[in-house]
């Protein structure tokens, strides 16, 4: 008996082992069938964020440069300048290039008016077309000369009739080396991302004047206000809400110490994202030697940093060099014309610097006078 029940038993459990194989065939089978299914949703949620993300306009011209975008459209060329020796100098200079470079192929620029917010005319109104406006009044600037800037283009556009729909917003120091297109894409303005201006490195300081309800601090581009190219009415917009949050970052001590003389490119970049605007960063807008090594194809030389060589043609920057050029040499007058060239080994883009001042200096009326 014991040995016929053993052998039931044993009889028994084969079709069980079948059907439980069966069973468990069954449920993978199931398993791995919404798994895949899943897989494949996942898939195509993916795939469509990627599209989405790769339509984006933003992300797809910031990536895409190779693109070069642009609106076809002409733009003002906007200076904000003073009446002190060293804004005229560099002012000359820079509308120079401006007349040189306007109507070549490639070129989209426009009228140009240079902003002179000193409050009074000086003896450049008949060389450079120039709009007078007021600076802000006495002691608020505290000695911030550039917190005049957002000022002196509310009062433009208040007061002056622009033709063109964009305008470029422009510095004395800006020496056009290539013919400018806009680089503007309808209501997304371009921009130059400077690597110093860092939105989520100051959080704390950004969000005193961008609270988080206006959305993560990523929305304020690394950008200040020059050079940018903007449509004129969104310009509007940003300029009281720019010249405003530059006065409140100035009154406020921690902001004035963290953001120093690049505390109303912050302002900018802030009042832009209060107003929703975006812009498209272009690395070829601008070029800074002696950080930049070459010209290429960028647009605008941008000469606010020193260049100091040795004489092999090595950097000494923080060291004056055995060879210079610095803006800041020229504090209360004009550089003399047919400057030296660097020493053999400095990079082409301080070579280009000087080559251009000194074809600017050389044809400009009446230069050492001023």
């Amino acid at each position: 008996m014991k040995m016929t029940g053993r052998k039931n038993t044993g009889s028994a459990s084969v079709p069980l082992l079948v059907l439980l194989s069966l069973g468990f065939c069954f449920a993978t089978y199931n398993l791995l069938t919404i798994l895949m299914r899943n897989i494949a949703i996942m898939r195509s949620v993916v795939d469509d964020s990627n599209r989405k993300l790769l339509s984006d306009p933003i992300l797809e011209m910031r990536d895409n440069m190779q693109k070069q975008k642009t609106s076809g459209s002409p733009f003002h060329v906007a200076l904000t300048a003073t009446d002190a020796p060293y804004s005229k100098w560099q002012s000359r200079i820079m509308y120079y290039w401006y007349k040189k470079k306007k109507d070549l192929p490639g070129s989209e620029m426009g009228g140009f008016t240079r902003i002179l917010h000193s409050g009074n005319p000086d003896n450049l109104m008949d060389e450079i077309p120039t709009i007078v406006v007021d600076s802000l009044p006495a002691g608020l600037d505290r000695g911030y000369i550039v917190l005049n800037r957002p000022w002196a283009f509310v009062q433009w556009l208040e007061k002056a009739t622009i033709e063109e729909e964009y305008i470029l917003m422009a510095e004395p120091d800006h020496i056009f080396v290539n013919p400018l297109p806009n680089l503007a894409d309808g209501g997304y303005p371009a921009a130059f991302p400077f690597f110093y201006i860092k939105p989520a490195e100051n959080e704390n300081i950004i969000r005193k004047f961008f609270p988080e309800e206006n959305g993560p601090v990523t929305k304020v581009d690394p950008i200040g206000n020059s050079p940018v190219i903007i449509k004129k009415d969104l310009l509007e917009k940003i300029a009281p809400t720019w010249m405003n949050v530059s006065l409140r970052m100035k009154d406020d001590s921690e902001t004035d110490k963290a953001f120093g003389w690049v505390l109303e490119m912050y302002a900018y970049a802030v009042a832009s994202a209060l107003h929703g605007v975006k812009h498209i960063l272009r690395k070829d807008f601008m070029l800074q030697p002696p950080w930049d090594f070459q010209t290429g194809k960028r647009f605008i030389l941008h000469y606010t940093y020193g260049c100091d060589y040795n004489l092999k043609g090595e950097l000494t920057y923080g060291k004056i060099g055995e060879w210079r050029f610095d803006k800041r040499s020229y504090l209360r007058g004009p550089p003399p014309r047919n400057l030296s060239l660097p020493p053999p080994g400095v990079p082409e883009s301080v070579v280009t610097l000087v080559k251009m001042v000194n074809e600017a200096t050389a044809n400009i009326p009446n230069w050492d006078t001023e």
